[in-house]
């Protein structure tokens, strides 16, 4: 109630010292010609008078000079007369533009929220917005009603008769052939092809289910693929649950961990999308297939996120953290366990030194915070990621990385 109090009260100000603007009188505004003529006409016939007592002029021409003057009185007079009706029609003018643009303003504003805000609804704090975005997770259509809403499927005009003629056998004989795996296998690979996307994943789920415990990563994630681009994009439940097999089985698989962020951004959360997807391209590789679609929608999303990003380096560069040599690999593996754990101090000791002399990119200040937190080290790595975090406040990739790092060490939230 306060809002529409305070906003209400903000118009009628606002609308108020403007219809005081329209009404106040404009600045050098001078009193009418005919106002000014008269008084010079009158000034005239004095003088007449003043001449004809002197006997400057003789009684007929100081006659014939009042006619003409009086003449021109009636004139001026008549003139003056219709410029105040003028002007006493006009005085309703600035009172009726000012209820009209009263009404505009006020009216127009409630219209436009009406449309872009949200009525009877407060700011929404951030477990709210989350709590929304799990609900519209949870009740988004289904595969099916997202298929629906596509337009049919039409095949391509330019398709080669032979090339038709041989789907359409596939198409027969898989028919004939339910349990032939190899069979849908080939005719979802020939649909997809044909750019029939919801055949290829009726095909593809056939393979899914022909395979059973055998699927692999790959085949799950062919699966979902086909759905998404059947859905025009879209991120169904079904083909969710698809991509999370898929991550069961192969937990880094780039195009499920894809979909999962393109689900993610479609479904209230930009946020843990963005997450994702930033991880996606700062581990490559710059050829990856889902690279260039990352790069197509990141920027949007990052916006969406709240984050104010900077592209960085596509794949693992030259700024990547120096771990320990295949020497130092080998060497441990001969080290008793109480000499092993000395071994790894010292790695941890020296990666410290150098970077409290020397600085290092921000994967070399997370690898530190991570392996002081194994080392039950909490104090010292709340203390780096403190200094990490001010080292690279500006750079918001970094300041992720870092996060991720003093959460696995129990140093942040």
């Amino acid at each position: 109630m306060t809002f529409w109090i305070v906003s209400a009260g903000l118009a009628i100000a606002v609308a108020f010292l403007l219809v005081l603007a329209l009404r106040a009188p404009g600045r050098g505004v001078t009193e009418p010609a005919a106002a000014y003529d008269l008084k010079v006409y009158r000034d005239q016939l004095r003088e007449v008078d003043k001449d004809l007592a002197r006997g400057v002029v003789d009684g007929a021409d100081a006659e014939r000079v009042r006619a003409e003057i009086s003449r021109r009185i009636l004139a001026a007079d008549a003139a003056l007369h219709a410029d105040a009706v003028e002007a006493d029609a006009q005085k309703g003018a600035p009172l009726i533009a000012g209820i009209v643009l009263t009404v505009t303003l006020i009216g127009g504003s409630l219209w436009l929220y009406s449309i872009l805000g949200a009525p009877g609804y407060g700011d929404l704090a951030l477990e709210d917005r989350i709590e929304m975005a799990a609900e519209a997770r949870e009740n988004r259509p289904s595969q099916q009603q997202a298929e629906d809403s596509m337009p049919a499927y039409v095949a391509p005009a330019d398709i080669s008769p032979d090339y038709a003629a041989l789907v359409e056998r596939l198409r027969e004989t898989v028919k004939s052939r339910p349990n032939d795996m190899q069979g849908h296998l080939l005719l979802a690979q020939n649909e997809a092809n044909l750019g029939n996307f919801a055949a290829a994943a009726r095909a593809q789920g056939k393979v899914l289910e022909l395979r059973g415990a055998d699927a692999t990563a790959q085949d799950y994630v062919n699966y979902a693929d086909m759905l998404v681009i059947a859905a025009g994009g879209y991120v169904s439940p079904e083909a969710e649950a698809m991509l999370s097999e898929a991550l069961s089985r192969e937990p880094t698989n780039g195009t499920a961990r894809y979909y999962i962020g393109l689900m993610l951004a479609q479904t209230g959360r930009p946020d843990t999308g963005f997450r994702i997807w930033d991880q996606l391209l700062r581990e490559g590789p710059p050829d990856a297939l889902w690279i260039e679609p990352i790069l197509a929608q990141i920027e949007d999303l990052s916006r969406r996120a709240g984050v104010n990003y900077q592209l960085s380096e596509i794949g693992p560069g030259a700024d990547a953290p120096r771990g320990p040599s295949s020497a130092d690999i080998e060497a441990a593996g001969e080290l008793s366990p109480s000499e092993r754990m000395e071994m790894i101090q010292s790695m941890v000791q020296g990666l410290s030194d150098r970077l409290a002399t020397e600085g290092g990119p921000a994967e070399e200040w997370a690898q530190l915070i991570t392996a002081l937190g194994v080392l039950g080290r909490t104090g010292q790595a709340r203390a780096v990621y403190e200094n990490a975090v001010e080292v690279f406040a500006d750079d918001t990739r970094a300041l992720d990385l870092l996060l991720r790092a003093g959460q696995r060490a129990q140093v942040a939230e």
